[in-house]
């Protein structure tokens, strides 16, 4: 049997945790303060006026406030100097209050009028008559559509580009709070690997990785939990049935959850019973597809290098070139933070260069329909001296938690 693999229940498993939500402290307001200052500065050097910030985690970077999206318009606006503001519905301005971390005029619309007037007035109050708004990708179509409408004075640009520069590069704090989260969401994988026996399904083990979760006291259960037992681990985001667990079957485990905003994301795929010989050949490809990657992470070396590093591996063992399969179909990784996937991504065409506080998955999966998939995922922080891991990678099929 694969060490760490079965033997335990999930209650013997969950009485081991307790919250660890307050080990590491979250991102505080004078962080925030400077993400402000550094935005602003990037928006004077483009031009830009001001930065509109729909219900999205942008808008919790930079001001601390978590908003959820509707067809009602709740956000903020960042002007190129000054103080920023806030768009909230009138009958939520009671309770925006109580959540505001960083001070900023607030703007409030009736339900009979038009939000995204409000947005254009708010901007103008700033002082600037005409310019250029710089919109959150986020930002539904509708929203974007009645900006344009009500700010005819103003160009409307993707704000991607200036506020992706902010979030691409992590401060040590929020180095610290992923590093904590992956750990954590590694620990849920050792409990997880050790509940499985013969019959058990993947949904019983998606409520366990839940209630582990929460139990560590993470923002949510989860953000998302792909388990996957056999055959179905060839399919990299799952499969819409649940499996049943018997002896020799791949296992493939995929789960994240936020801590204090900032996401884990840990893959795991190991053997229940004895690995074959076709199961032992495709995990060592997929390691050393893995370790390939981290080798080419290196400072200044752009981010689809490192993709191209992991096919070498995959191809030159026989596997097909590029997208094809069996083999690896998809990117090779995605940065992360308070989003599972956002910039930079490790894929061909994205010649970002690395830079210290990059943060990024290392997955090139191998897929090989009609038999199984190996993922090994394990996320790489860039250092001023080279690459560094935030959770130690699996050391072998056999021993995939290091611990023999």
């Amino acid at each position: 049997m694969t060490r760490g693999v079965g033997g335990s229940t999930a209650e013997a498993e969950l009485a081991k945790f307790r919250s660890m939500r307050d080990v590491v402290p979250p991102v505080g307001a004078e962080e925030r303060r400077a993400r402000i200052a550094r935005v602003q500065a990037l928006m004077r050097a483009q031009g830009v006026q001001a930065l509109y910030l729909d219900a999205s985690t942008t808008t919790f970077y930079f001001t601390g406030l978590r908003l959820k999206g509707s067809e009602r318009l709740h956000g903020a606006v960042i002007p190129a100097e000054g103080e920023l503001a806030y768009i909230t519905p009138a009958f939520e301005q009671a309770k925006l209050e109580t959540m505001i971390a960083l001070p900023g005029r607030i703007h409030a619309w009736h339900e009979h009028e038009d939000p995204t007037s409000l947005v254009v007035d708010a901007v103008r109050a700033m002082g600037y008559a005409s310019g250029t708004i710089a919109i959150d990708p986020a930002t539904p179509f509708f929203t974007v559509d009645g900006l344009r409408r009500a700010g005819n004075s103003f160009d409307f640009i993707n704000a991607r580009p200036i506020t992706a520069a902010c979030r691409m590069v992590k401060s040590a704090a929020e180095i610290a709070l992923m590093k904590h989260a992956m750990n954590l969401t590694l620990g849920v994988h050792r409990a997880a690997a050790a509940i499985l026996r013969p019959g058990i399904a993947t949904t019983e083990v998606e409520a366990f990785v839940a209630r582990a979760h929460t139990a560590l006291g993470f923002d949510l259960p989860a953000s998302f939990c792909i388990v996957l037992f056999g055959e179905a681990t060839a399919y990299p985001h799952g499969v819409p049935y649940p499996q049943i667990l018997k002896e020799g079957d791949t296992v493939l485990i995929d789960i994240g959850a936020p801590m204090h905003g900032y996401q884990s994301d840990v893959t795991r795929t190991y053997v229940f019973g004895e690995p074959s010989a076709r199961q032992r050949e495709v995990w060592d490809v997929e390691k050393r597809a893995t370790e390939a990657v981290f080798a080419a992470a290196q400072l200044g070396a752009t981010c689809e290098s490192l993709d191209r590093a992991a096919r070498d591996v995959i191809e030159a063992a026989g596997f097909a070139r590029e997208y094809g399969l069996p083999g690896l179909p998809h990117r090779t990784g995605h940065g992360v933070g308070l989003d599972v996937h956002e910039e930079p991504y490790i894929v061909r065409g994205d010649r970002t260069r690395l830079a210290p506080g990059m943060c990024f998955s290392n997955e090139p999966t191998i897929c090989i329909y009609g038999e199984f998939g190996m993922r090994l995922e394990d996320h790489i922080h860039m250092t001023e001296a080279g690459p560094a891991w935030f959770t130690p990678p699996s050391p072998s099929i056999d021993d995939p938690f290091g611990l023999g």
